[in-house]
């Protein structure tokens, strides 16, 4: 059983990027997905989630409007498009899938 992030890096204020999280070794459509984010000297919060069929989504009010999460069932990949990216987004970014954690993806925006 494996999640993998991807596509973190570091991006200027107002950039974007998209991470992507590839799940393998279980049944990946069943369950919903989450993705944390932990800045340092911080405690872990959830930034966005969607369910299972990719028909309902949740957005924390510090990334709304900015953010967008989808996924493809079919290469068992979830995705986080982050645009008009703030130094505040920056954190260590983890995809979290019924039991399962990625290793977690460093984003920074910084000028």
């Amino acid at each position: 059983v494996q999640l993998v992030e991807s596509g973190g890096g570091l991006v200027q204020p107002g950039g974007s990027l998209r991470l992507s999280c590839a799940a393998s070794g279980f049944t990946f459509s069943m369950y919903a997905v989450k993705w944390y984010r932990q800045a340092p000297g911080k405690e872990r919060e959830l930034v966005s989630s969607i369910n299972s069929g990719g028909s309902t989504t949740y957005y924390a009010d510090s990334v709304k409007g900015r953010f967008t999460i989808s996924r493809d069932n079919t290469k068992k990949t979830v995705y986080l498009q982050m645009n008009s990216l703030k130094p505040e987004d920056t954190a260590v970014y983890y995809c979290n899938c019924a039991a399962y954690w990625g290793q977690g993806t460093q984003v920074t925006v910084s000028s």
